[in-house]
């Protein structure tokens, strides 16, 4: 797996002077001669592998993600992370440890992949918004029920009447739809740091708008 990092002389110069000695030695060795550079990249590789397959085995279950095809998401994503790395390595500038930088790209890479592989399968149906999901997903009891449906119904009119066209369709996707975050993201070509921003500002929005209605109190809105 041979590439260049492309890291000027001078630019390499400064950088290796002013990170740590772990991370200096991956800027070496991925910056020098032909067989080192090799070595360096089959290394990073490895690593890269690592992490993807941890973080994938990690979000899996919610895709009913298992098998070969978990290992083929693993290894694809540690593949384009070290493409995208080695690309951007004249961009690392020492503020964290090279490794630390280098987990980024596998994890950035395992979201982009799940969330496609979301897509070609969905397993979830997407048309319509079921707000009878919601008290399972809180988990009331069957006996609560009656008081609960009054909620859902207040719920809704603030979803309706309170939140944006954004975070109304976020918010619909993950609650009512059940998409993951990841496959949201890549659906709505931003990413997951940026979906649940929105998620959390659509749920304050609604956590204010029930506790004006009366149908929480403060205290449950602090601690929802």
């Amino acid at each position: 797996m041979a590439a260049d990092p492309g890291l000027g002389e001078n630019q390499a110069t400064s950088t290796l002077a002013s990170v740590d000695a772990e991370s200096a030695e991956w800027l070496r060795t991925l910056g020098g001669a032909r067989a080192e550079r090799e070595a360096a990249v089959e290394r990073l590789h490895a690593i890269l592998l690592r992490v993807a397959g941890n973080e994938v085995r990690r979000r899996a279950p919610r895709l009913r993600l298992s098998g070969p095809e978990l290992d083929d998401v693993a290894h694809q994503a540690a593949a384009d992370a070290l493409l995208a790395l080695i690309a951007k390595l004249g961009q690392f500038r020492g503020e964290s440890r090279f490794t630390t930088w280098a987990y980024k790209f596998a994890v950035l890479e395992v979201s982009v992949k799940l969330g496609r592989h979301f897509w070609r399968d969905p397993g979830v149906p997407l048309e319509g918004e079921d707000w009878e999901r919601l008290p399972g997903r809180f988990g009331f009891d069957p006996a609560e029920r009656l008081e609960w449906r009054d909620l859902v119904a207040a719920l809704r009119r603030a979803v309706d009447e309170e939140l944006t066209e954004r975070q109304r369709q976020i918010f619909v996707a993950i609650v009512l739809k059940g998409v993951p975050p990841d496959a949201l993201a890549v659906e709505l070509g931003t990413n997951r740091n940026a979906v649940y921003k929105t998620m959390f500002d659509a749920r304050r929005k609604l956590r204010a708008a029930l506790v004006a209605r009366g149908y929480l109190d403060i205290g449950t809105s602090r601690r929802s």
